[in-house]
């Protein structure tokens, strides 16, 4: 029996946790598997425990490790993290200062498809990197780690005698449900809540892995190999109800990039979910031809729980987006949201900027059409070629900065040909403050309810953010003002 020690490293950005704090989900699914192998686990969630790195220090000498493990892995995002990868790095090297002995281990989209740079830096402190599907690779290392028989363990990457030995990729588990539950027991669930009114404890769910489509900006394809599985409803329903009743969770994010796209599947889920009367509520992310298609299930949606829907616009153009190969236009993006709206559910909606040819012109363009769209949310993401992408590739020479923990969907990477970074940072912050500046006197003038009180409580802890996260700009910053009721 091996001790693990799970550690979601010290790390934050604007725009990752403005409205909440996620448990580690990954992290609990292979504590799971861990703990169902019979070895003992702990996770240490430094990033929403507001620890540092030497409370992890402190953690390590306390629990003293056969194992550690951190994670390329941001609970809200699923498989586009890469940001965290520099603090996961960190938090192993602080692993072995203290323990030398204790095998570190990385896992995540970043470390499965560049090991070999992670290897060849000189500073790193990985032993062994968890490439794609984690569990049962986790599992099978775990049992080679004593024998250091790890050449048989598929999924793995490590260094034997000064060469890089990756094994062959593992085949995805084919029934999703077979894995060991999450051990949602080893989390301190005081550390997860919801900050929007009506507030309350969250929790994250995935029902369902992978994504089919080609968004070129997304690594979901890539991580999942075009690969798409989905759980049973009924398990699902099963993980849900422990949630709420035995850890009291009233909000769950389920973080499936595409939930819906078996629509006999959800529709069950959505009767499940109705008829067992949970009385929790749910956010989740899908593509909008989805809502579309979906116009006559909304009324369950609703029913259901969810009240919150993201949908990734992302263009200003039909053009923009074909270029970004998403699949979608701008008026099925205009259709999803108001149908939405009819439904009384409070719509999120992506808007990117940032691309190489982005200029002040087009800024506007983005700027004119989210306010045309009018979700009650709107977010304007950077454009961020993850290194493994295909806009990696195609962006390379306009790509300016190499620091993976600024790839965080908030800091320019890409220098556009016609603008500096810090110009994409203002138009940043020009895109919030103009479309917040347009919606606020809306929500105003709402009647008071859920959906006032609720998007009055998201601008605020949005505008905490924004200010902080600007600040730098001084006086060439745009302003906002306050919420006043």
């Amino acid at each position: 029996m091996s001790r693990v020690l799970f550690v979601v490293p010290p790390y934050d950005c604007w725009g990752v946790q403005v409205i909440g704090t996620w448990p580690p989900l990954q992290i609990a699914y292979l504590a799971g598997a861990a703990e169902g192998a019979g070895h003992e686990a702990r996770v240490y969630d430094a990033m929403n425990g507001s620890a540092t790195f030497d409370d992890v220090r402190a953690e390590v000498a306390r629990f003293r490790p056969d194992v550690v493990v951190a994670f390329d892995y941001l609970p809200v995002t699923g498989a586009i993290s890469t940001a965290t990868v520099p603090a996961a790095l960190r938090a192993l090297a602080v692993a072995k200062e203290v323990h030398p002995a204790a095998v570190t281990v990385l896992g995540g989209p970043l470390p499965t498809f560049l090991f070999g740079e992670i290897f060849a830096d000189p500073a790193n402190r990985v032993d062994v990197v968890l490439r794609g599907e984690p569990e049962e690779t986790f599992r099978e290392l775990l049992d080679a780690l004593p024998s250091g028989a790890l050449g048989g363990v598929e999924g793995i990457a490590f260094v034997r005698g000064g060469e890089v030995i990756a094994t062959p990729l593992r085949a995805h588990v084919p029934d999703l449900d077979s894995l060991r539950p999450p051990a949602w027991h080893l989390l301190d669930w005081e550390q997860y809540h919801y900050n929007i009114e009506p507030w309350g404890r969250m929790a994250s769910m995935l029902t369902s892995r992978g994504c089919m489509m080609s968004c070129s900006f997304c690594s979901h394809r890539q991580f999942w190999r075009g690969d798409w599985r989905a759980r049973d409803p009924r398990k699902v329903l099963v993980e849900m109800r422990e949630l709420v009743e035995r850890h009291q969770v009233e909000f769950i994010t389920l973080i499936d990039p595409y939930p819906t796209n078996d629509r006999e599947r959800w529709e069950r889920f959505l009767d499940l979910v109705i008829a067992e009367k949970l009385g929790v509520k749910l956010l989740m992310e899908t593509r909008v031809e989805d809502v579309v298609r979906d116009a006559d299930l909304l009324p369950k949606y609703r029913e259901a729980g969810v009240i919150h829907l993201y949908v990734g616009a992302e263009g200003s153009s039909d053009e923009m987006l074909v270029s970004l190969n998403k699949g979608t236009t701008v008026d099925v993006n205009q259709r999803a949201i108001d149908l939405a709206r009819e439904h009384d559910i409070m719509t999120e909606a992506s808007f990117m900027i940032g691309a190489p040819t982005e200029t002040w012109k087009s800024v506007d363009r983005t700027i004119a059409e989210a306010i045309r769209v009018n979700p009650d949310i709107a977010v304007f993401p950077v454009l961020t070629p993850m290194p493994f992408t295909p806009i990696h590739q195609q962006f390379r020479d306009r790509i300016r900065v190499t620091d993976w923990s600024k790839y965080n969907l908030a800091t320019p990477i890409v220098e556009p040909y016609e603008m500096t970074l810090e110009e994409v940072t203002i138009a940043l912050g020009r895109c919030y403050m103009t479309f917040y500046a347009k919606k606020l006197p809306q929500v105003l003038r709402l009647p008071d309810g859920f959906k006032r009180r609720y998007m009055l409580s998201a601008f605020r802890e949005m505008m905490k953010g924004y200010r902080q996260h600007f600040s730098f700009l001084g006086a060439k910053m745009p302003r906002m003002h306050p919420v006043v009721e």
